[in-house]
């Protein structure tokens, strides 16, 4: 089996990239500026990346475990953030 991203390093969790884009929000008082847009769309590849290995991992977990006996998992994140930007 090949390692997963999280093996190699190269993603952090999706909770820990989600807290951060609220953190930036908050400190924008909703308003984001130029580098704070840029930010915020690097990181939000950041966390789709960090979700679908997140459930890759979970998928690898469950075929491991013979999942067609196993009782389904609630997911791993909450809803999808999603927020307007201000005009």
């Amino acid at each position: 089996m090949s390692p997963t991203l999280r093996e190699l390093g190269s993603v952090r969790s999706a909770a820990v990239v989600n807290a951060e884009i609220r953190a930036l929000w908050a400190k924008s008082g909703s308003r984001l500026s130029a580098a704070d847009e840029a930010k915020y769309q690097l990181l939000l590849v950041e966390w789709a990346a960090a979700v679908a290995a997140e459930r890759a991992e979970d998928t690898e977990a469950d075929d491991e475990a013979g999942a067609a006996d196993a009782a389904p998992r609630a997911p791993r994140t909450g809803p999808v953030l999603r927020l307007t930007r201000a005009a």
